[in-house]
This record gives structure tokens, sequence and C-alpha cells, in this order.
């Protein structure tokens, strides 16, 4: 259990290669589960349930993107900016940081979830639902909306936890929930015939799991990261508001890049079911169910190297800071190339997991996927780099660069894509996005300290 509970880490003097992948694969690993059993779901939804529920899942996604991304946000900005403190010595604005990070974040979504569960409906209509998907889209989303509050509490404990010292009990939080839920999938979706409620319950369970498992960690094994209680006064009020504050702006690009997703899912839900109904949309799917696995491969990358930089910038260890990115980007160039290369050459098995071989939505997904997946090397790089910004608090920076890959080339890439190049232009509107977004950086990079 010691083992497990910590590994020896020293942001400031540790070589960065081997202090690097010592945080990496671990991150990778939980990266990879947290992704597969968002894949698990799919796999058995489209199996055992339908081509439909996929399309009714699809829908409701961009709820658990936006969840995570307002966790992520937090997550990010607790971990750089307690980094920061601790490099400085000051290990009680780091305790503060962190519990305020976690009841703040809790509280928020626990009352947005309320919200969404009292105008369900408009909410569903919001996301583009059409009338032949709003009964199975209630069914996903009313069992998920408990899970959102744990997923935040799992996320943040996660950053916390990796900054403690523990990456391998943090990749645990992913890992054995993971686990568990691919069980509790197969055994709702099939033997129990739970339909698509019975995906959206597995989730949750693990979710709960997993935000125990943070509990028990931050109350009994923390070795520098604890929680503190919180003073219900005026002056602790307005403190925590401008600490909330701080985080939020340290990592809203974080939070970005998740909303930046469900940009793609909803503007993509929205063109493919105007243009090829709800085959199209479930055709869709399969690759939002995918690029889930590229976005955490490539997060891991910059979660590794960004308590690394943040801690050295803190020193003010530029030569520490500069070889930690050169050494994240390069390893995002090879996922990148992997991830292009897994979902080109693979394209045909992958699809048929969710879908069956000779449907229309089968055929339209292995036209598409291939064009789509050309998006996964200029992603990978963006990652890395716009994580860079965000770990030496160039948050504006970082800022600006997520809403160009996420909103304001991605809409007018959906439009105009598919006026110019039809059907492929559907699937090419993400890495033209991604594309024009790398451009950009590379063309201001010299404005820069990149």
């Amino acid at each position: 259990m010691k083992d497990l509970k910590r590994d020896s880490i020293d942001y400031g003097k540790s070589k960065i290669e081997p202090l690097f992948h010592s945080i990496f694969f671990p991150t990778l690993l939980s990266m990879v589960f947290a992704s597969l059993f968002t894949v698990a779901d799919g796999i058995f939804v489209g199996q055992g349930v339908g081509s439909d529920a996929l399309a009714a899942i699809n829908i409701v996604a961009p709820l658990f993107l936006m969840t995570t991304g307002i966790a992520l946000m937090f997550g990010v900005g607790v971990s750089v900016v307690a980094s920061i403190h601790l490099s400085h010595g000051n290990n009680k604005a780091a305790n503060i940081n962190v519990t305020q990070a976690f009841e703040v974040d809790s509280l928020l979504m626990t009352v947005f979830a309320i919200i969404i569960y009292c105008w369900r409906i408009p909410f569903l209509r919001l996301l583009g639902c059409s009338d032949a998907l709003l009964p199975l889209a209630q069914q996903y989303l009313l069992p998920i909306l408990p899970g959102c509050v744990f997923i935040i509490i799992q996320t943040i404990g996660t950053f916390v936890i990796r900054l403690d010292g523990s990456p391998k009990f943090a990749a645990s939080l992913e890992i054995f929930p993971g686990l568990l839920n691919i069980f509790l999938d197969w055994l709702f979706v099939f033997p129990m015939q739970m339909g698509i409620a019975g995906s959206a319950i597995a989730s949750t369970l693990s979710c709960a799991i997993a935000s125990l498992m943070v509990g028990w960690y931050m109350f009994y094994h923390t070795q520098t990261v604890r929680l503190r209680r919180i003073k219900l006064s005026r002056t602790s009020f307005y403190l925590t508001a401008r600490n909330i504050g701080y985080m939020a702006r340290s990592g809203f690009s974080s939070m970005l890049g998740e909303l930046a997703m469900s940009m793609m899912l909803l503007t993509g839900n929205y063109v493919f079911i105007s243009n090829l109904g709800e085959d199209g949309v479930a055709a869709f799917s399969v690759a939002c169910y995918l690029y889930p696995i590229v976005f955490m491969v490539n997060n891991s990358v910059a979660q590794s190297a960004q308590p690394i930089i943040s801690f050295n910038y803190g020193a003010g260890n530029s030569k520490r800071v500069r070889q930690a990115f050169m050494l994240s980007l390069r390893t995002a160039l090879i996922c990148g190339i992997l991830a292009l290369a897994v979902l080109t050459l693979g394209a045909k098995p992958l699809i048929g997991l969710f879908l069956y071989a000779g449907t229309k939505p089968y055929e339209i997904a292995t036209a598409g996927l291939p064009l789509f997946a050309t998006s996964a090397i200029f992603f990978a790089l963006n990652v890395a780099i716009i994580g860079y910004y965000q770990a030496i608090e160039q948050n504006a920076r970082a800022t600006v660069y997520m809403l160009l890959r996420g909103l304001f080339f991605l809409i007018p890439s959906f439009v105009l894509m598919p006026m110019l190049i039809s059907p492929q232009g559907m699937w090419l509107a993400v890495p033209a996005s991604e594309c024009l977004t790398l451009a950009v950086i590379l063309l201001t990079k010299k404005k820069t300290n990149l």
C-alpha cells in the first residue's frame, strides 16, 4: 500500500525525462481507462440497444463534456496555483486553494444538475434532439445527472493527488472505476436488459466509487496537500471568491478544450442530422466515441508536464521549464502520429465495435472516419502548446487558442466545408479547425517565449 500511495518525486531537482515519464505513464494509463469506459458505453449500447440509442447518447454527450470541462478548469487551475505556492514553501495557501476547489465546484455542479432536471425537455431540444430520439435521450439523461457531481470530485482529486506525489494512486482513480463501469455496462445492458438507462446508471455508480476513493485519500493518506476547514465569515467568502476566480482563469482554457469537444458534438449533430438524418448522427457518434481517446492521450501529455513546468516556473528555473515543454511536444507528436495510423488503418474493425456491418450508419462512418482522423496530429500539438501556456500562467494566450479551435474556426468549418465538398466536408471540419489553429500558433510564436 505504501508504494501505491506515494512515489518519490522532486519537481525541482529530479532529471526532467525520468520525472516526466514517472508521471506520464500512470497518467496515460488512467486517461486511457477514462476514455475506454466511455467507449464501453458506446459498444454495449450499440450492440445491445441499437444505433438510435447511440445517436441519443451523442445528443446528451455535450453535457458530460461540459461537466468534465468545469472539473478540468478547477483541477488544472488549482494544480497550477498550488504548485506555485508549494514551490515558494507556502503549503497553507496551497491547502486552502485545494479545499476551495473541491467545495465550490461540487456545489456549482449540484445546482447545475438540479436546473437541468427541472428543464430537461427544453435542454435536450437545445442540444438538437429530434422527436424520434427524445424518449431515449431522457432515459439516458436522468440517471447520468448525479454522476456529473461525482465526476467533479473525481477529476479535481486526480490533479490534487498527482500534485501530492502519488501519480499511481491518481491513475487508479480512473483504472478501477473504468473496469467497474465496463462490467456494469455489460451487466445492466445485456443480462438485466435495462437498455440505455442501464448504461447511464453504470457510469454514475463508477464515478461515485472514484469519488469515495478521493475522499479516502484526502482524509487519511495525504502527504503535503491537505483539506482545511473554511471559515464562514465575510472575509473568508471574499477570499474564496478571489481564489476561485484566479483558479478559474488559470484553468479556463482547459475547460474550453472540453467545451470545444461539446461544440464539435453539438454543431456536428446539427449538421449530420440535417444532411443525413438519424443515421448520420449514429455514424458521427462513432467518431465522437473514439475522439475522446485521442483527447485523453494528448491531455495526459499536457497534464504530466504541467506540474513540472509550473513548479519550476514558480522557482524561476527557465531551463527546466523549456526542457519539460520540448519533451511534452515530442511526446505529443508521437501520440498524434500513432492516433492517425490507428484510426485510419483500423477504421472498419473499430466502427464494427459500435455498428453492424452493412447498415447505413456503418457505411457512412466507414467513409468518414479516416477523413476525421487527419485532425489527430494537429490536435496533439495544439493541446501540448496550450498546456504549456497554462502552466506558465499565460492564460489569455491559452484561452485565445482554445477559442480559435473550439469556436471561431470550428463552427465556420462545419458550415463551409460541406458546401465546398459534400459529404466529405462534414468529416473534414474538425481537421480544418485544428490545422488553422496550429497555423496561428506557429505564426505568432516569435512574439512569445515558445
